[in-house]
């Protein structure tokens, strides 16, 4: 959204509007003061009693102005600050736009590269299983980007239907670890937790993978380490559930650590461009935990320092 011309831009007609209240708010009392003190000097030469006309009326009408000026100048700044975070949002859409369609397009193009070569050549036993893996990766990555949008549209019009059932979160994020290796090949990860501890707990086993798959794949994304590597903790706490997940990837600033929960928010990385992800993966992680009744918090020492995300669910 641009404007073409300077006394367009909202800032300015904000600006204009309040100084125009203002000046009309000043003006009226200076118009006010004058005809009353008119006034005075015709109640003086007819001997009447002032008290009568005009005192305590003056201060109730400045007193009733100045609330009306006042409720007038909030009503505007309320307008105003909407105003800019729907400017916000549209740019926050618009690039997600942008992002989402680079995130569908790449792993298509992948196919029908793969697709093609399949067409054109007689590839040896050993080249296509190499091929076929690449395509079963790719289409792995329009599941998950698919099924972002899907969860989150289902969540946020609460039509979600989940389907709980009691696991061991320790048990369970170990198996899903042990069994999405192949998601995560460079990646070393690891569960910790105390001798013998468990975390019963009734969950939806789809949306609960979903909430580890988009953590997990963040921390690697967002990583320059020759091996990147998570450590999650689960521990109880005050009767709750703390799971966290250590990285050892770029880090955040502080002015981030807030902004990551938010819809289409994409933390500026170097060497990271705007269309490498979605902006939806830590949105999304928020969403599930809210509808576990839990929160989700992030912490990191600085930049190139790691970051730390922690799901906190009440047992």
């Amino acid at each position: 959204m641009k404007y073409t011309k300077w006394f367009l831009h909202p800032i300015f007609i904000f600006v204009f509007s309040i100084g125009a209240l203002g000046l009309s708010l000043f003006l009226y009392i200076y118009w006010y003061v004058e005809v009353s003190a008119r006034l005075q000097a015709v109640i003086e030469k007819a001997n009447l009693d002032a008290t009568q006309f005009f005192e305590l009326k003056t201060w109730v009408v400045i007193l009733v102005l100045s609330i009306l000026i006042a409720v007038i100048l909030t009503g505007i700044f309320i307008i105003f600050i909407y105003h800019l975070k729907s400017l916000r949002l549209y740019r926050l859409q618009h690039n997600f736009i942008n992002s989402f369609t680079h995130e569908l397009k790449t792993p298509v193009t992948s196919l029908q590269l793969y697709l093609e070569t399949f067409k054109k050549h007689n590839l040896a036993r050993d080249q296509q299983r190499k091929y076929i893996n690449y395509m079963l990766d790719d289409v792995k990555r329009l599941t998950t980007n698919i099924n972002r949008i899907l969860s989150i549209a289902k969540i946020e019009s609460k039509t979600f239907e989940g389907q709980p059932v009691a696991v061991d979160l320790v048990t369970f994020i170990e198996d899903f670890c042990a069994g999405s290796g192949q998601l995560f090949r460079n990646a070393k990860i690891s569960v910790h937790s105390s001798p013998g501890f468990s975390l019963p707990y009734e969950i939806d086993r789809t949306l609960f993978e979903l909430l580890l798959m988009n953590i997990l794949s963040n921390a690697i994304k967002y990583n320059n380490s020759a091996t990147p590597e998570v450590k999650i903790f689960l521990k109880e706490e005050k009767g709750k559930a703390m799971i966290s997940f250590v990285d050892n990837g770029i880090g955040m600033e502080k002015r981030e650590l807030r902004r990551v929960f938010k819809k289409f928010y994409q933390v500026s990385a170097p060497g990271k461009s705007s269309a490498d992800g979605s902006g939806l993966g830590l949105y999304l992680v928020e969403s599930i935990a809210r509808l576990y009744k839990g929160q989700v918090s992030a912490a990191s020492p600085g930049p190139g320092k790691g970051t730390v995300i922690t799901v906190i669910l009440p047992l």
